[in-house]
Order: structure tokens, then sequence, then C-alpha cells
């Protein structure tokens, strides 16, 4: 949903609202550099687990009764996203107290994080901006994304619908304030879709400041 390539590998990247997922295992494991944040990371992992499997149930339950309303390119069907979305839950779990001795897990929450400017080469953020829109308010969008350009020079915000799988209308204010803050941004085309219409990321890249000419000796 990122479109991580060759050029990432080094970077240093915040995974922003990582949630139970297997990102920040999967790519430690690799040997890359990595901090999730998210609420959910003051709980245990059994606790976690628990959450996960409360919800699990009403969700693909909604999922099936539906289908209609999702896309299946990606996962081929309920079952699959069930399996799938288990899979990352345990290798989540399997890294999560390791983790978060290494601080690799933190707890924390936008619009407000612990980190100091450019801490991070990249910042990932999927499934929680635009997603909640309802949720989380115009004005907590744009807080939000002052706050990702203050920690890295690029930011990729991933989908760019609601829940209700309709077009975001903070999708302008954060292109708004991206502008104000002098950075360009870019919808970018994904291979990933599941809600019908959500294969697009936003990419958010601050332009770099201006640097004086050097003074030469002769």
């Amino acid at each position: 949903m990122f479109l991580l390539g060759a050029e990432d590998y080094s970077r240093q990247i915040l995974d922003c609202g990582g949630g139970p997922a297997s990102f920040a295992a999967e790519w430690n494991a690799l040997g890359r550099r990595v901090t999730a944040v998210d609420p959910l990371y003051s709980l245990t992992g059994p606790e976690i687990r628990s959450r996960f499997d409360a919800a699990a149930d009403s969700i693909l339950g909604a999922v099936r009764a539906d289908p209609s309303r999702w896309g299946w390119s990606y996962h081929s069907s309920p079952d699959a996203l069930r399996d799938r979305r288990r899979q990352a839950l345990e290798r989540f779990l399997a890294d999560f107290d390791a983790g978060r001795t290494a601080q690799r897990y933190q707890t924390a929450s936008l619009p407000s994080l612990p980190f100091p400017d450019d801490a991070f080469d990249l910042v990932l953020c999927s499934h929680l901006l635009f997603l909640y829109t309802e949720q989380l308010d115009a004005e907590f969008h744009r807080r939000a994304t002052v706050e990702l350009l203050r920690l890295a020079p690029e930011v990729r915000l991933f989908p760019l619908l609601t829940l209700a799988g309709t077009p975001s209308p903070h999708v302008e204010t954060v292109l708004k304030t991206a502008r104000e803050l002098g950075a360009r941004a870019e919808r970018v085309k994904v291979p990933y879709e599941l809600q019908p219409g959500g294969n697009e990321m936003l990419r958010l890249v601050r332009r770099p400041v201006p640097q004086p000419p050097h003074e030469y000796q002769s």
C-alpha cells in the first residue's frame, strides 16, 4: 500500500498508528530501521490479542454480509482476509515484547508525538487519517499533518477514503496544510485495494531548505 522499494531500505521509518500489524516486525527482521507508535501499545500482548478476537468476528461478519462493498484483487475472499490479518497479528505478537523493550513499539498518538524534529526519514500512516473522518475532525487532520511533516521530510498516507468508502473531505485540509508548510503533494496509485477505489496513497514531500552558497578562500 506504500510502494516501498530498495530506495527505502536504509531509511529510518516511523509507522504511525501501527496497530497489531506485522510491518515493524518484518521490516526489523530484515535489518531495517523502524519505530511503530500506537496507543494500543500500552497494553500487554494477551490484552491486544483479546481485543483483536473480540472485534474480528463482528468485522468479518459485516464484510461477509455485503462483499460487493469490498475489493478482492489482493485478498481473494473474506476468509483470506481473516487469515492474513490473523497471521499479521501473530507475527506482531511474537515481536512485541522484545520490540517494546528495544523501543521499536512506543505508546503515542497523533496529533502530538514524542520525537524531535526530523527524527525519521519517512513516515507511513495507514488506516487512520481520512478513514476515521467522522471521528477525527478537520482540525485534527491539520495538526496531524503539521506533526508528521515535522518528523520527516516525506509522509505517505493510505487510504484516502472514509470507513463508508467515500472520498474524505479532509484530504483537502491535508493538502492545504502541506502547501502552507511548503510541501508538495501527489496522489499515487498503489496495487493494494480493499475498499473499491481505495487504491491511492497521498505522498507529501517537504521541500529542502535552500542552503547558502559555500564561501571559498583563495
